[in-house]
């Protein structure tokens, strides 16, 4: 059969619209094969600019894109509840021990720490320098607030900070609901640590307790605050070690488990934990601070004291009781199983 002009042009025509398509296909298919991990972290690891330096690394690495979700840890404890998020990286650790006896996380880690610091202005009214502890100092804050000479800025937005703030009270001998809220002195915010900051920076008379990694990624521009406690080594009790969770797949079948296992390899390696350690910041003096501190070392022990379980204990204490277990779980603990074995090696 004679094949005319006609058709071949027309053959023409549909071979390229096929190869436009195909080259359409393929391309759409790459973007779609691009995963999205959602991040839910306290607003100490977005405003200190630590997410910023490392997640681009973390993102190259596995193809991936994170979104951030960054608010309060109580708030991002709560998406974690709902599923609305694949993996939760917080500061407080009675809460986090609830979220995971209560089946919401298939696996917890430490991964890091720094320090809470008490920031005010600099003639220092309470006298901060002077206490040997932060029981001291709290009391101080309190004795000199009800004194009307002092003020002290609350976060009061259920995060880590708030938390640690309300505990502080506790230790200083204080009921936080009859002694500490409401009084005239202390003003509750419920805004971030950046903006928390920025507000007792306004006043005069104004303390507040703030993680040390947001205070020196910010303090350049809080000209009218200092650290009054501690003001030299550092205070146990003000310790902040910072847990990274997955969110339980059993419970929200569209969680990324996967995407979020590889993240906490990433945080908890000898890679994640050593960014960790050269994140730094310059100070008024021109020098480098390190904002936070890696946990692990190549032993996959602790390298400070910040009462943060061992893998050992973070194994015996993952929870999936008291849950209707699907028979996939078993696949799912074999991942645990696996993270939890390589440690910081991989």
């Amino acid at each position: 059969m004679e094949i005319t002009q006609k058709t071949m042009t027309l053959i023409a025509i549909i071979a390229v619209a096929a190869i436009i398509a195909s080259t359409a296909y393929f391309m759409l298919e790459d973007e779609e094969e691009q995963q999205v991990l959602t991040l839910a972290t306290t607003t100490s690891t977005y405003d200190s600019g630590l997410l910023d330096y490392m997640l681009p690394i973390f993102e190259e690495d596995n193809d991936c894109e994170v979104d951030i979700l960054s608010v309060g840890t109580g708030q991002a404890l709560e998406i974690g509840k709902s599923g609305d998020c694949d993996v939760v990286l917080v500061h407080a650790r009675s809460s986090e021990d609830a979220f995971m006896a209560d089946g919401y996380g298939s696996m917890r880690f430490c991964v890091m720490y720094n320090d809470f610091i008490i920031v005010g202005p600099f003639a220092d009214p309470a006298n901060l320098a002077f206490a040997i502890n932060v029981t001291q100092a709290m009391q101080a804050i309190y004795n000199e607030g009800e004194a009307g000479k002092v003020q002290f800025v609350s976060r009061g937005d259920d995060s880590g900070t708030h938390k640690r703030e309300q505990s502080l009270w506790a230790l200083a001998g204080y009921d936080y609901s009859t002694d500490i809220e409401g009084k005239d002195w202390y003003l509750d915010v419920g805004s971030g640590m950046g903006d928390t900051l920025r507000t007792t920076n306004e006043y005069t008379d104004a303390y507040t307790l703030t993680d040390r990694g947001t205070w020196i990624a910010l303090k350049a521009g809080l000209l009218n605050l200092k650290i009054t406690f501690p003001t030299e080594k550092e205070d146990p009790d003000l310790l902040n070690p910072y847990g990274v969770m997955t969110v339980n797949k059993t419970l929200h079948s569209h969680v990324n488990f996967n995407l979020a296992k590889k993240f906490v390899k990433f945080l908890i390696s000898a890679e994640g934990q050593q960014l960790i350690d050269s994140f730094t910041k310059e100070d008024e003096e021109g020098k480098q601070q390190q904002l936070f501190f890696s946990l692990w070392d190549e032993d996959g022990h602790h390298k400070h004291d910040t009462n943060c379980p061992t893998i050992e204990e973070e194994e015996q204490n993952r929870p999936l009781v008291g849950l209707d277990i699907p028979t996939s779980v078993a696949a799912l603990s074999e991942g645990i199983l696996v993270i939890e074995k390589f440690a910081i090696h991989s």
